[in-house]
């Protein structure tokens, strides 16, 4: 063969000869297509063919073309997302699978507090339970069983030769083994630098490559004070400011006050006197003065992934800081959603609301609004800055 490029039927002969002991592997039969539970989960990923009617894959909720959120249009806007039956849309915003894996472990920490887990109320404990939950989902991904799930991925021939060298020859051995391998891998993807490369403008300037506006210095500076802002008692979680990868959360769970978004229940099915109680929703949390309180979102490309809030209730970020100093001024102009036009409508939890830390910061004239919105903008991926727009 020398000189000459090997034809399909030779190399396929080749192979055969191989698998039956009658000759040496060909050499591109080495390489296997994902040689790395990374490769493998990446491919998961993307995978459609892990829902019920083959039109959705983790990809499609959390899209990494567009900060790893949702970018589908439904009759509800961009606030909650449609399943792959084309016609469930949820109850929650699809939050970001960006910077997701330094969220801890769902735990109670020595003071009573809960933090991290995944989702937004914490009920799966780490990336790994929260991989397993949409395809298993009806208003999601819809498979009906874990075995169903197991059965597509055995018909990968690709998937059938990973799984066993990646996580032992017996991982067909029971679907619970095979759907765990799954979530594993698309797990271990997720803790990629895909998912969270730190190449913010805010990072770039840590390192001195460049130089913030004015504007953006400003918001910088009042987002990490102690005195006029109340911002970084939440979404803050290294203890200085300046430091490397800081993920603009503590991952604790708070009441903000949030309304119920009443234009999506309309939509969904779900009836109008439904209570979304968040953290106490968790199986694993009874205490009903956790009612009502969510996960503190990262506000790594915060940007360019509105809506806003658990329910996606507001539209622009200035919208979602305007209704967090809405605790703090006596200005009648700011208890109007400026979305709306109309008052602030009430929490769709009135417990428990987070008063101590809503109510510790000033009031916030106009200019420092537009220079937090400005410096939260900085905290956009390299990657996705063309998609910032004017707030």
């Amino acid at each position: 063969m020398t000189g000459r490029k090997a034809t399909f039927p030779a190399l396929l002969l080749a192979a055969g000869l191989a698998a039956a002991g009658l000759g040496p592997a060909p050499l591109w039969a080495a390489e296997p297509q994902y040689a790395t539970m990374e490769d493998l989960g990446e491919a998961l990923f993307f995978d459609t063919n892990l829902s019920k009617n083959g039109t959705q894959a983790c990809a499609t909720c959390h899209s990494p073309d567009n900060g790893f959120t949702d970018p589908r249009e439904t009759d509800a806007g961009r606030a909650v997302s449609l399943g792959d039956d084309g016609s469930s849309l949820g109850d929650r915003n699809a939050p970001t699978a960006s910077y997701a894996v330094f969220s801890p472990p769902f735990h109670r920490r020595e003071d009573g507090k809960y933090v991290g887990g995944q989702f937004l109320d914490g009920r799966e404990k780490d990336l790994a339970g929260q991989a397993g939950g949409p395809p298993l989902n009806p208003i999601e991904m819809g498979m009906p069983h874990k075995a169903a799930v197991v059965e597509r991925l055995k018909d990968n021939p690709a998937y059938a030769e990973a799984f066993p060298r990646l996580f032992g020859k017996d991982v067909f051995a029971t679907d619970e083994a095979a759907y765990g391998a799954m979530a594993a891998a698309i797990a271990a993807f997720e803790g990629t630098d895909t998912f969270a490369p730190f190449d913010s403008k805010y990072d770039r300037f840590l390192r001195g490559e460049v130089k913030l506006t004015d504007q953006e210095e400003l918001g910088r500076l009042l987002f990490f004070s102690q005195q006029f802002t109340n911002c970084n008692q939440c979404h803050q979680l290294r203890r200085l400011p300046g430091q490397k990868q800081e993920t603009f959360s503590n991952y604790e769970y708070h009441n903000i006050g949030i309304p119920a978004n009443t234009a999506v229940r309309v939509l969904n099915g779900v009836a109008k006197d439904h209570v979304d109680r968040g953290l106490l929703d968790n199986p694993a949390v009874d205490d009903p003065a956790e009612a009502g309180k969510f996960k503190v979102p990262t506000l790594r490309n915060v940007a360019v992934t509105g809506p806003y809030m658990h329910n996606g209730v507001f539209t622009k970020l200035r919208t979602a800081i305007l209704f967090y100093n809405k605790y703090n001024s006596k200005n009648p102009e700011r208890q109007v959603n400026p979305e709306t036009g109309q008052p602030w409508r009430q929490p769709e939890v009135a417990e428990n609301i987070s008063l101590k830390e809503l109510e510790s910061g000033p009031a916030l004239e106009d200019k420092r609004i537009d220079a937090l919105v400005a410096f939260l903008k900085t905290l956009t991926d390299k990657r996705y800055e063309h998609l910032l727009k004017d707030d």
